[in-house]
Parts: C-alpha cells; structure tokens; sequence
C-alpha cells in the first residue's frame, strides 16, 4: 500500500534522537532497526571516523506515519527535512518524480539501490526536500 513518511537529516544525533522518539511513541524499529555506514558497500562514502553514524532508520509512530532519519554531514536550516514517498510500484514512482523534479535540482535518478528498494532523492523547484521509494524491488 503506497503511504507518506517524513525524513529528518539530523548532525550526527540521529541515534540519540530516535532512542528519543522511541521511548515516547512506545514503538520499535522498522525493518532491521537501525542501519549504519558501515553496514554499505565502501561505507557509502562516508569517512571511516563517521562510518558508526546512522544511514537509516524508521520508526512507525502515530497512525502508521513513518519517522525516519539519517546523520548529515550537510545539515542546516531548510534541509533537514523532506518528505518520503512510498508508492507501491517503480512506474507510479518514475512518474511521482518525473513530475515532480521538473525544474528541481540535486538529482539522484530512481535506481535500484544495494539495500534492494528502488529509490531516488531531489529538491523541488520551490526548495522542498523529496525522496522515493519502492520497498523490496529486486535489483535489476
């Protein structure tokens, strides 16, 4: 079932933040709880003294709304948010993006991805944060 959650790019508190976030909704983890850099191939990029940091993590709180989060090294004012869509099929999601990233910039094209969802990530033409995902489609 195709559904909406929210992303937070947090400074290095994504752990501390989420632990947060867990003790007051009274709920666990999604899927494999929380995924580090190192759990990636070559760390994602992410330098070896920031390996441990969080890549992801989801969170289902208040009426099956997903909270997930991720530590940035890139994080400021007007960024640390964006919304998460997750439509049920890879062609609602080229089209979702198609429409949406028109004019938009920070392209990462819709692509099967290592973790074995089909996903890509842009900024709107007005600024907005948005990312999407197909759950579980296998790599091509």
């Amino acid at each position: 079932m195709a559904d909406v959650g929210t992303y937070l790019f947090l400074p290095g508190t994504t752990e501390e933040a989420f632990e947060f976030y867990k003790a007051a909704f009274g709920t666990e983890y999604a899927g494999n709880g929380l995924m580090r850099y190192t759990d990636a191939p070559e760390n994602a990029g992410m330098p070896d003294d920031q390996a441990h940091l969080v890549m992801h993590v989801g969170l289902p709180i208040l009426d099956d709304h997903m909270l997930m989060g991720t530590d940035s090294l890139d994080v400021n004012a007007g960024n640390s948010v964006q919304i998460m869509l997750m439509p049920d099929t890879k062609g609602e999601a080229d089209t979702l993006f198609a429409k949406l990233s028109e004019g938009g910039s920070d392209l990462q094209p819709m692509d099967d991805m290592f973790w074995g969802d089909y996903w890509g990530s842009f900024t709107d033409r007005y600024g907005v944060g948005w990312q999407i995902d197909v759950a579980g489609t296998p790599p091509a």
